[in-house]
C-alpha cells in the first residue's frame, strides 16, 4: 500500500509565501510521475505543477514564474515553492503520484490567501 502524505498548508497573505511538501510511503520501486493539483470550492480539481515520467516539468500557466515544483528522489518527496501567492490560488492542494499503472492520491492541505 502506498500512502502520500501532504504538509505545509496553512494561511498567507498576498504576495506571501509557502512551501508544501509530500512524501511517499509504502512498498514501491519507483515512482513515475509525482506532483500537485489543486481543488477550489465549487471547481474541478486542476494541476499545479508535476514531474512526467521523463523527469520534466509541468506547470499550470497560472502558476508559471510563481511556483517551482522540486524533488528529493531519496526521500521519496516532492515539494512545491509557492511564491507571490495571489487570492485565487485558495484552495486544497492535493499530492498525485503514479506507481507503475496505480494512481495515489494525497488527502489534501488547505492553503487559504487572505489578508
Amino acid at each position: 500500500q502506498v500512502q502520500l502524505m501532504e504538509s505545509g498548508g496553512g494561511l498567507v497573505q498576498p504576495g506571501g509565501s509557502l512551501r508544501l511538501s509530500c512524501v511517499a510511503s509504502g512498498k514501491f520501486f519507483s515512482i513515475n510521475t509525482m506532483g500537485w493539483y489543486r481543488q477550489a470550492p465549487g471547481m474541478q480539481r486542476e494541476l499545479v505543477a508535476t514531474f512526467t515520467s521523463s523527469g520534466s516539468t509541468n506547470y499550470a500557466d497560472s502558476v508559471k514564474g510563481r511556483f517551482t515544483i522540486s524533488r528529493d528522489n531519496a526521500k521519496n518527496t516532492v515539494y512545491l515553492q509557492m511564491n507571490s501567492v495571489k487570492l485565487e490560488d485558495t484552495a486544497v492542494y492535493y499530492c498525485r503520484a503514479r506507481i507503475t499503472t496505480s494512481v495515489y492520491w494525497g488527502q489534501g492541505t488547505q492553503v487559504t490567501v487572505s489578508s
